[in-house]
């Protein structure tokens, strides 16, 4: 169906035939699709074509209620559960294989301010907030409605506002 290797891995962690049946995949479809057009040679064909991604990105966005701007970097295997409210900072940087849920945003806490860096495998809660320049480490786990304002070590939990480290053993018993 695709020659992008990042939007197949997106593709393998939804049920089959989901473009028909998750809004979500719009979404990463538009995003994809604007990155490889960031990768095409200058010129006028590809001045157009971003101009076209633009609206059909602020189309999707407004029907979709997610915003994942081409400027972000997304790495491959980004699955979207329950859309709606979902922004990326365009100067953000989410990892490999990682799961957010409706109302996650990840931004700065003022213009110009440093953003988020989300490691691979990283679970979000629904409506979890994460600011700042902070890191979420690889397999970490975001508790719904969580705020996130400090860094998050590899495997963590956090849950609260502000977001705190649940004990080891509270990992284990949440899935």
């Amino acid at each position: 169906m695709t020659r992008d290797p990042d939007f197949k891995a997106d593709l393998s962690r939804y049920p089959p035939r989901s473009f028909l049946r998750e809004q979500s995949i719009w979404a990463i479809f538009v995003y994809r699709r604007g990155r490889r057009l960031l990768k095409q040679r200058p010129g006028h064909l590809r001045s157009f074509q971003l101009k076209l991604h633009s609206l059909v990105f602020r189309l999707t966005e407004t029907i979709t209620g997610i915003s994942l701007p081409i400027e972000a970097n997304i790495g491959p295997g980004l699955r979207i559960y329950h859309f709606g409210n979902i922004f990326v900072h365009h100067h953000a940087f989410i990892g490999r294989n990682c799961t957010l849920r409706q109302g996650v945003t990840i931004g700065n806490l003022g213009e110009e301010g440093p953003v988020p860096k989300i490691g691979d495998d990283v679970e979000f809660g629904a409506y979890a907030q994460v600011f700042g320049g902070v890191r979420i480490g690889n397999g970490a786990r975001i508790g719904a409605l969580s705020v996130v304002l400090t860094d998050v070590p590899p495997g963590a939990t956090v849950f609260g506002n502000p977001a705190r480290i649940l004990p080891p053993s509270a990992n284990q018993n949440t899935s």
